[in-house]
């Protein structure tokens, strides 16, 4: 009998595991990644109070024929580092929730890299 790996399941507990680690203040930010398999999801939480500063995602209106693929996830990153800034925030802790550094997470981290947010 072969045992599958729930690779999800794996992904939490990496998850769990960083964010044993990384908390957001309000000095400090969180910025918290979710990528499912068509879209991407990013929010600016602060921990101290339990609230979401800022978010978006490749679900929002102006990328409705995009999708989540890299192009769309980078996007994503500069919206939100626009909102942010917008908002007084211009250092984060990043958090990729969980998944490699890698293709759209990476893509969204060096958008929202680009547009301002240090991290």
């Amino acid at each position: 009998m072969v045992n599958r790996v729930d690779s999800n399941k794996k992904r939490l507990q990496r998850h769990k595991r960083v964010r044993a680690k990384i908390t957001g203040t309000s000095e400090r930010p969180r910025l918290c990644v979710f990528r499912s398999s068509e879209n991407i999801y990013v929010q600016i939480i602060d921990d101290t109070v339990g609230k979401t500063l800022v978010s978006a995602s490749s679900v929002e209106p102006e990328f409705a024929k995009e999708g989540g693929n890299k192009a769309s996830a980078k996007k994503v990153g500069e919206l939100a580092a626009k909102r942010a800034l917008e908002k007084g925030i211009t250092n984060v802790v990043f958090d990729r929730g969980g998944y490699l550094y890698h293709g759209r997470v990476m893509e969204l981290a060096n958008g929202a890299r680009e547009a301002g947010l240090n991290f």
